[in-house]
């Protein structure tokens, strides 16, 4: 059983390199044509359904995917919803430096941990009621990079970027990665520059 899973397209914040989490931030127009991209190289493959956070910026990358695809309206899972970061949400790298220096504690931030076991729960789930299936999974960044610590923790893993793909298979009770940012038979989405997507979260620490 096949799991790709997918950063949402870009939003105002991620352009402005502001955290988001759980605050519901829409996609901008850039992040809705990535979208559109990632579902045209997603096409080259048969998919059997499209899952998403509930958030609007996953929902709504789900749904242009899904519709490339020629796949009904995505369906939504709350275990897929992004890292809370508490007080630094809405924040950039510098204010999140200043006002929360080194590794310092960030009131209300969630463990990666903790995001790493409610998103496995979810993946196992989705494994189990999909059986031989190939599912599109579209989430975050955060929760991304806390799976891929989490299942390839001696991995190296670089930016998350958005629209990025990054697959897994689900055999024996357990997830292995694929691939990170997967080209989907050696192409990838055009256009980006995965240097400057996302400096955020690939800055943040790995807080258990």
């Amino acid at each position: 059983m096949l799991l790709y899973l997918v950063r949402h397209g870009e939003t105002d914040w991620n352009s402005q390199r502001r955290i988001q989490g759980t605050t519901d931030i829409p996609l901008n127009d850039t992040g809705r044509e990535q979208a559109a991209r990632t579902g045209r190289l997603l096409s080259r493959r048969e998919w059997d359904a499209v899952i998403a956070s509930p958030l609007s910026r996953a929902f709504e990358t789900a749904s242009i995917i899904a519709a490339e695809l020629g796949l009904p309206e995505p369906t939504t899972d709350d275990r897929l919803v992004e890292r809370n970061y508490g007080e630094a949400e809405g924040l950039d790298f510098e204010e999140m430096q200043r006002l929360f220096p080194e590794d310092a504690k960030v009131p209300g931030r969630e463990k990666r941990s903790a995001v790493a076991a409610r998103a496995i729960e979810a993946l196992m789930d989705i494994a189990h009621t999909h059986p031989d299936q190939a599912v599109v999974v579209v989430s975050h960044g955060g929760l991304i990079r806390s799976v891929l610590r989490k299942v390839d923790p001696e991995g190296d893993h670089g930016m998350i970027t958005n629209g990025s793909v990054h697959s897994f298979r689900y055999e024996d009770g357990a997830l292995s990665l694929i691939a990170f940012d997967d080209p989907i038979e050696a192409e990838s989405v055009e256009g980006e520059d995965l240097r400057e997507q996302n400096p955020v979260e690939a800055r943040q620490p790995n807080t258990k």
